[in-house]
């Protein structure tokens, strides 16, 4: 039984969906970010932190790296070329995807409304349709970003999208990468932690 820190409407999500997709038992407490909650196991107060054997691990990715890695699913075996190349998929999603949304978030309401820089958020919006241009290259005719395998670059790359596409309206203009999300987002892992992220926000 894991014990997971967070909200569905956070990075959080990612992790419900990859124990979902394992079929692991987790236990879920809510928490916002810079909650008091959270603060308990991240001073940094971001979310999720997950909790197992006695220990918190900290930051989404790191998070579903470690229960693919230790249920030896949704991913493929440290040293291997696969790997390699599924590390890359998963970097590229932070670089390419997470850091622009992140920003765009930052000036819109993280910061202190002095310091938010309208001007920012084009900028970050043709970064996303850069990196989505790149996605569709580097995609072809692959059913997931490593062939036939669903693996956890696909969890991040398709939250990130969703953060996108949901809560900024940014488009998603590739009719490729559209249809890899038609693929992702019908899992039934994902479809019962969206009715989960609903029936939190209700």
């Amino acid at each position: 039984m894991y014990t997971l820190v967070g909200s569905p409407a956070t990075r959080a999500f990612r992790v419900m969906w990859c124990l979902e997709e394992l079929g692991e038992n987790y236990e879920m407490v809510s928490a916002s970010p810079r909650s008091e909650e959270i603060k308990k196991h991240n001073p940094a107060g971001k979310v999720p932190a997950l909790l197992v054997d006695d220990e918190v691990i900290l930051d989404s990715v790191a998070i579903i790296q470690f229960l693919a890695d230790r249920h030896e699913k949704l991913t493929f075996k440290p040293g291997t070329i696969e790997r390699a190349r599924q590390d890359s998929w998963t970097h590229f999603a932070l670089d390419e995807l997470d850091s622009v949304l992140w920003t765009a978030a930052r000036h819109s309401f993280v910061l202190p409304e002095e310091m938010r820089i309208e001007a920012i958020k084009p900028v970050a919006q043709f970064e996303f349709e850069k990196a989505v241009q790149t996605l569709e290259t580097r995609l072809g005719d692959n059913q997931f970003v490593m062939g036939d395998t669903f693996t956890i670059a696909d969890i991040v790359i398709t939250h990130c999208i969703n953060w996108a596409e949901w809560g900024y309206k940014w488009p998603v203009s590739s009719q490729t990468v559209s249809d890899y999300l038609t693929r992702t987002r019908t899992r039934p892992a994902f479809q019962k932690v969206m009715e989960m992220r609903k029936a939190a926000s209700s």
